[in-house]
Order: C-alpha cells, then sequence, then structure tokens
C-alpha cells in the first residue's frame, strides 16, 4: 500500500522521522490529481508550485533537526471558499471567477504553520448554496465510488477528493450539513466543530451565524488530529470562543463502557431503508461495546429544515450585499450604478444563490419580519432547548446522517425542496451550534456508502469522536474511502 493512502498521521509520523520525503508524498498526489480529475473535477485550482515549495520547506526542516508539524508533509484539499493569499478564491462563482486574495484565512495558515503542504482548492456549490456540488458554475464534481452520481455538498469537492484518494485530509465548511452530507455519500469521516471552536475568519461567508470550518478524513484518527491543528481562538474572529484547541487524540481510544447513548427515532421514517437500518446498527455495535443504548424522540428536530431556510438565506441576503461590482470582484457596466449593480449580480450569481438571496430579502422585510425570520429565530430557540433536554438524559446522540445514499446527477434539481430535504438531519445542530460527526458505517444494495451521524453538546468533541471511533471499528472496511476509478489506479495503488 502506498503511504498515501496510509493517513494523515502516518505520513507525518514517517516524514518527521525521516523515513519518508514531503516530496514524494506530494508528488505522488500530484500525480493521482493529474490522472484522475478530469473525470470527477475535484478541484478548481492545482496550487503545484506553491504545494512543491512548501514540501520542499518541510523536508529542510526535518535535515536541519527541526519538528515541522503535526501535519508534516501532509497533502490536504481546501475548500475553494476558503482564502488563500496570492490563489484565486471563487466560492465557484462567476462573481469571483478571478478575485485572488490578499491574506490567509486563519485555518490556512494554521495548517501551514502545522508543515501540511495545500495542494489546491475545491469545487463546491457556489457560496456554499447547496447539497450536490450542482451548483457550481464550473460544473459539478462527480462521486467516486458512482461517477453517475453526486458526492453531496455544498463541500462535494473536499469529500470526493479524500474518498479518491487524492489527499488524506480535505477541509470543508458545514453552515446545514455541508461536511457531514457528502461525507456520508462519499465514504469518510466528516466533523463539524462547535460553533466558534474553529476561526471562520477568511471563510467567505454564507450564513454567519451558522458556518463553521472542519475536516474530512479517512479515519476518525486522522480527523481529530486535523481539527486539534485548526482549533483554538482567534482574535480575528469575534464569534471565535476564547479557549485553546482540545485535546481529542489521547482519548479516542477510551471506549464507550458506560456512555448514555440515544437514537434519535424522529428521523427513521423519513430516509431510506439503508440509512435508517445503519443507524440501529450502530447503536448496537456500541451497545455490544458497553454503551447504555436506547432510543429517544425529539420531535423538534424537524422544525430545524424550515426554520433554516428562513434563517440561512436572510443572512446570506446580507452577506452577499457586498458583490455590487464597485468593490471587488466581476463588473458589468452599465449606464448608472443602479444598472450597473443589476447586471452585475444578474451575470456573477447563479439561479440557487439568486433563489435564496430573494428568499433571505423578502424574510427581512418589512411587514414579514416578525411572520417569517423572527418565528424561525424562534423555531430554532425550540431546538435549543429540546438538545439541552436531550443532553440531560444523554452523552450523545446519534441518527442517519442523510435521508439516502449519493443520488444521480438531476434527480433533485428540478424541485429545490427535494434538495433541501438532503439536510434533513445534519440542520438541527447547526442551528443549535453543536458539533457533529458523519462516520462511513455500511453500504447499501447498490454498493454506495452510508454514514451514521454523531451529535454531542457543545465543546463534546472528545466523547463524539470517541463514540465514532467505537463506530468505525465495528463497521466494514468496504464502507470506506479510499476507492478509486482505473484512471487514479494507474497512477500509484490501489484505493483501502
Amino acid at each position: 500500500m502506498s503511504l498515501l493512502d496510509e493517513g494523515a498521521a502516518r505520513i507525518a509520523g514517517a516524514v518527521r522521522s525521516g523515513e519518508a520525503k514531503a516530496a514524494e508524498v506530494l508528488e505522488e498526489a500530484l500525480a493521482r490529481i493529474e490522472a484522475a480529475d478530469g473525470e470527477l473535477h475535484c478541484f478548481m485550482t492545482v496550487m503545484g508550485e506553491s504545494a512543491r515549495a512548501k514540501a520542499a520547506e518541510v523536508d529542510e526542516a526535518v535535515a536541519a533537526g527541526r519538528d515541522p508539524g503535526p501535519l508534516a508533509g501532509v497533502p490536504v484539499a481546501l475548500k475553494d471558499n476558503m482564502c488563500t493569499r496570492g490563489t484565486r478564491t471563487t466560492c465557484s462563482s462567476r462573481i469571483l471567477e478571478n478575485w485572488v486574495p490578499p491574506y490567509d484565512g486563519t485555518v490556512v495558515r494554521r495548517l501551514a504553520e502545522a508543515g501540511a503542504v495545500a495542494v489546491g482548492k475545491t469545487n463546491l456549490d457556489e457560496f456554499a448554496m447547496g447539497s450536490s456540488t450542482e451548483n457550481s458554475a464550473f460544473g459539478p464534481t462527480r462521486n467516486p465510488w458512482d461517477t453517475g452520481r453526486v458526492p453531496g455538498g455544498s463541500s462535494g469537492g473536499s469529500a470526493a477528493a479524500v474518498a479518491a484518494g487524492f489527499v488524506p485530509l480535505g477541509f470543508g465548511s458545514d453552515t446545514g450539513g455541508s461536511i457531514r452530507q457528502p461525507a456520508s455519500l462519499c465514504g469518510v469521516v466528516g466533523v463539524k466543530p462547535t460553533y466558534g471552536l474553529v476561526s471562520r475568519y477568511g471563510l467567505i461567508a454564507f450564513a454567519s451565524s451558522l458556518d463553521q470550518i472542519g475536516p474530512f478524513a479517512t479515519t476518525v484518527e486522522d480527523a481529530a488530529l486535523a481539527l486539534e491543528v485548526i482549533a483554538g481562538h482567534d482574535p480575528c474572529d469575534s464569534t471565535s470562543l476564547d479557549r485553546g484547541a482540545p485535546s481529542l487524540l489521547e482519548g479516542l481510544g477510551g471506549g464507550v463502557e458506560g456512555l448514555r447513548v440515544g437514537l434519535i427515532e424522529d428521523f427513521l421514517d423519513d430516509v431510506a431503508p439503508a440509512c435508517s437500518s445503519a443507524s440501529a446498527a450502530a447503536a448496537g455495535v456500541l451497545e455490544a461495546a458497553g454503551a447504555h443504548c436506547e432510543s429517544v424522540s425529539i420531535p423538534e428536530m424537524l422544525l430545524g429544515l424550515p426554520a433554516y431556510y428562513i434563517i440561512a438565506p436572510a443572512e446570506a441576503s446580507s452577506n452577499l450585499a457586498r458583490y455590487d461590482g464597485v468593490r471587488y470582484g466581476l463588473r458589468v457596466d452599465g449606464p448608472d450604478v443602479e444598472t450597473m449593480n443589476a447586471r452585475t449580480r444578474g451575470a456573477g450569481f447563479g439561479p440557487e444563490v439568486r433563489r435564496r438571496i430573494m428568499i433571505g430579502t423578502y424574510a427581512l422585510s418589512a411587514g414579514y419580519y416578525d411572520a417569517y425570520y423572527g418565528q424561525a429565530q424562534k423555531a430554532r430557540t425550540l431546538v435549543i432547548r429540546a438538545f439541552e433536554r436531550a443532553y440531560e438524559r444523554f452523552d450523545v446522540l446519534i441518527a442517519p446522517t442523510t435521508p439516502s445514499t449519493a443520488f444521480a446527477f438531476g434527480a433533485k434539481t428540478e424541485n429545490p425542496i427535494d434538495m433541501y430535504l438532503s439536510d434533513l438531519c445534519t440542520i438541527p445542530s447547526n442551528l443549535a451550534g453543536h458539533p457533529g460527526v458523519s462516520v462511513p458505517f455500511a453500504l447499501d444494495d447498490d454498493g454506495l456508502p452510508v454514514g451514521v451521524q454523531v451529535l454531542a453538546p457543545a465543546l463534546g468533541e472528545a466523547v463524539m469522536l470517541r463514540v465514532a471511533a467505537a463506530i468505525e471499528h465495528g463497521a466494514p472496511a468496504s464502507a470506506r474511502g479510499p476507492v478509486r476509478p482505473a484512471s487514479a489506479q494507474a497512477a500509484g495503488g490501489s484505493g483501502g
């Protein structure tokens, strides 16, 4: 097996010890991308030159006896809504097609300081608005398990890049499930941290009270390692929690003996049988490992979807007002400022972004604010209180990550409500600001991966990931990436 397939922790250990060179690991990653990304379209931009310079820097540090960091030489992929100094950041939108940020986001900087090697910027639903990566202005990403199906979204490019074995770590943003949902559809681990645990400085905003950056990995251990690196207080982000990065790896193998686990039953009637049965089977794995599992009804969870699709568009309406053709990005001229502004936004934004801006503007308008936005915020409070009551009884909750496995391209594009329902199980934890992780656990009858979601109260990542590791231990290896098409296998090694 190639070192690139052995995961981030193994790569970093080999590079730090001198067993392997960061430059060699990088070249294999770049070769795989060149061989197969034409088929999958995970990447918007491949950063070959800067990646080679960073890998050389890591190898020089090792040769000089310096520790280059806990992610030394690990190739990583960054969702293209994270600012990268000197490399374009498009949000997969025409309005930012040629925009080059003058600074690195905090997560990008922390990864570099930890020795990680950023190999490229990945495709997404435009401005992170979508559940399939079909809303990208530059074409969709394909799922490595079946290239006729979507990888999920909005972080579909990062999820697919990890699933395809291009990189052992990817990074995305999760506003309503945009890390966990594609992780489930692509058979990888995806973590949405507690709101405020990871800095949003340099993340191009969709909905500021909901957005959170997190990792994709092939194992829970690698996801925990990545989260330790990117978490912690940042004075550049006013919503950043005033605390250091959590210690997650130390207790990861501590088991689940005596933990109280609640299986949320309210989603089970609304998801495919493969998804509901996987959650029940995961509960069985935990029970066998010594946890106390029981079903729990939290009917307020079903308020999450309608509340989210008022709150998130309202915040997007405000955040995206800055794209006006004046300050940066695309500009389509007109005879006056109003016409220029309208032409710029009409040409620069795709249909889904325009739809959400209009929904949000309407919800915030005079005469409708209380009826829509105000009511949605009350529903959000009900969700938060329901979680609080549930966590008085349980240490963690488990549920399906998604209502279905990966669906075919075009299957849900004609009816936005069908697409929005893809986030049914993930949205509540975003509204509450709580962490969640999707773990690959099974395959459906079509051989597609099924994820199980573990939820925890705010700052409960350590216990959450410990439970996720136990679920991972009881899952078949066949349910996990990397899984690569033939064009990628020629570039080195086969998937695990």
